[in-house]
């Protein structure tokens, strides 16, 4: 027989199973075809651990050196080519042994069952990983959730690193008890082997090359029992960048982490790390939009010592906090100097007719200091509108307050903007006579102002169409309408201006019960019904009388 050939005797090759034949040193002598398909570095003459599975040349070692053994209880079995085989030996002339090799059906098939329960189990945790971490866009919330769900199912313990911020790197640990801790960790990842890779997103350090003793305490979860006896460090992808890392410990009683328990770790990660990176995505973009929106949100009004200012504001859109409608005050500059007041509505409705009613304001606010003059405010306003980008147009009224004696003087000004209402202490409801272009139309600008007096307990009321053009009512098709509006004001005769517009508010929320309308704004200027008495000047804090 030619050396590395297979045995050729017709009698081995109708023998159903494989067989190798191997002398007492362990070299393997004869072997059949179908050995060979099974076993593709085989060769006469070579070493049968070189060729065959550790497990079959301990075996074939046992079998030598006690012959006088059962052979039925020298049998060995384990993993040819990923599948289950029992090699049964046979002694023959000269020392050598038959090693017959018969495929284990009934193992293959029980442990393929239970592969595939194993892989059903994995393929759940991963769902329940997505549902449970895709329910949150909290940042730690989710750092949480992941420590907690990996502690439970990977590892031991489980700590969830996010990238650093400045100088500390937050950290998210889960132990024994499962409880979340967060930490805030000044160090260097770079010390900790493979997690420096991980926090920037490159391919995981395989866990037989982490030194468990390289691991900081920083890293291990407070009651974690025992000393760390394996590590696997692996990344959080997100989206483009790393989300972070996910550190998985085991104790040094326990198994170390096998190639198929990193992969599974891998695919956690990666559910994770999407979870996690939505999750900041949005904590970006709502600190990016609370930004804008506090510019764009109507202001809180500043109470003065000679008059009172209330405002009330809803948005077309229940959801919506911002829309075209918009108003602004910008108090005086001297003691004796105009307080400013804007009411305004821009054509259109949600985020767009908000950006340009943020423009305006910001415009005004630039332009307040020239408010003595109406009519030149409102023009550098309609030159500044009229841009070849901006199609939208908008309406403002514009009031300036100042004090004379017990009373207050009004200035008025209306650009394309419904005229205010006053209502005087004894019902009596006055439109004031001042009207204009819109702003933002037309090249040219006129408008005409007037001059008007608030004695204590009367209120002047800026409103948006909103209010007026509001449909409702029984049929849900009836405008609210300027007569029920002069109505309800001669009803607030007398009324401070927060009742004022707490009273509008409620008429026009009873009035749409639920239906679409247009943005809303009312400002309600009244002169309290109060006598300033300070020691110096008159305009300081003091005592008041009714």
């Amino acid at each position: 027989m030619k050396s590395g050939a297979p045995i050729e005797d017709a009698g081995w090759q109708s023998v159903p199973h494989p067989v190798l034949v191997v002398d007492r040193s362990g070299v393997i002598r004869d072997f059949s075809v179908s050995a060979r398909s099974l076993l593709a570095d085989v060769e006469v003459g070579s070493r049968l651990e070189n060729a065959a599975p550790l497990w079959l040349a301990s075996a074939h070692d046992r079998f030598v050196g006690d012959v006088s053994a059962d052979a039925a209880q020298q049998a060995a079995a384990g993993n040819l080519g990923g599948r289950e085989f029992e090699a049964r030996p046979t002694g023959l002339p000269d020392g050598e042994v038959a090693w017959w090799l018969i495929e284990d059906t009934h193992r293959s098939l029980r442990q393929a069952h239970a592969e595939l329960a194993r892989e059903r189990e994995r393929a759940a945790l991963l769902d329940d990983v997505s549902a449970v971490l895709m329910a949150s866009l909290n940042v730690e919330r989710c750092m949480e959730a992941t420590a907690q769900m990996a502690d439970r199912h990977l590892a031991d313990a489980a700590v969830v690193v996010a990238p650093v911020k400045g100088h500390r790197m937050p950290v998210v640990c889960s132990g024994p008890i499962g409880v979340a801790e967060h930490r805030s960790v000044e160090a260097d990842p770079v010390e900790v082997p493979g997690l420096s890779e991980a926090l920037r997103g490159f391919p995981p350090v395989p866990s037989r090359w982490i030194d468990p003793a390289s691991v900081p305490d920083w890293l291990i979860p407070s009651h974690f029992a025992g000393p760390v006896g394996s590590v696997l460090i692996t990344p959080l992808p997100g989206h483009g960048i790393s989300a972070g890392a996910l550190v998985l410990l085991r104790r040094d009683s326990h198994t170390a982490f096998s190639e198929n328990e990193e992969l599974f770790a891998r695919l956690f990660a990666t559910r994770a790390g999407a979870a996690l990176s939505a999750a900041r995505l949005y904590a970006e973009q709502s600190a990016i939009t609370r930004t804008l929106l506090r510019e764009l949100l109507p202001p809180e009004l500043d109470q003065s010592d000679y008059f009172e200012l209330a405002g009330g504001y809803r948005a077309s859109e229940d959801h919506h906090l911002v829309g075209g409608d918009f108003y602004d005050v910008h108090p005086a500059q001297t003691p004796d100097g105009e307080t400013l007041v804007v009411l305004g509505d821009v054509c259109g409705k949600g985020l767009e007719a908000a950006v340009l009613s943020g423009k305006i304001r910001n415009t005004l606010q630039a332009l307040a200091p020239l408010a003595t003059e109406h009519e030149a405010v409102l023009r550098l306003l309609n030159s500044a509108l009229l841009t070849p980008d901006n199609s939208r147009f908008a309406t403002v009224v514009l009031a300036s307050i100042a004090r004379r004696d017990d009373q207050l003087a009004l200035r008025l000004t209306c650009a394309g903007h419904p005229a205010p209402l006053i209502v005087r202490n004894d019902g009596t409801v006055e439109q004031a006579d001042t009207r204009g272009m819109l702003v933002g139309a037309l090249p040219q600008f006129k408008a005409r102002s007037c001059e008007t007096t608030l004695a204590p307990g009367e209120t002047c009321l800026l409103y948006t169409d909103g209010l007026t053009e509001a449909r409702g009512g029984p049929l849900g098709a009836e405008v609210f309408g300027d007569e029920r509006l002069s109505d309800a004001m001669a009803q607030c005769a007398g009324l401070p201006a927060e009742a004022v517009v707490e009273r509008m508010m409620m008429l026009a929320s009873q009035w749409v019960t639920g239906r679409e309308h247009d943005d809303m704004a009312v400002v309600a200027i009244t002169a309290p019904r109060k006598t300033h008495l300070s020691a110096l000047d008159g305009h300081t804090p003091g005592r008041y009388i009714a």
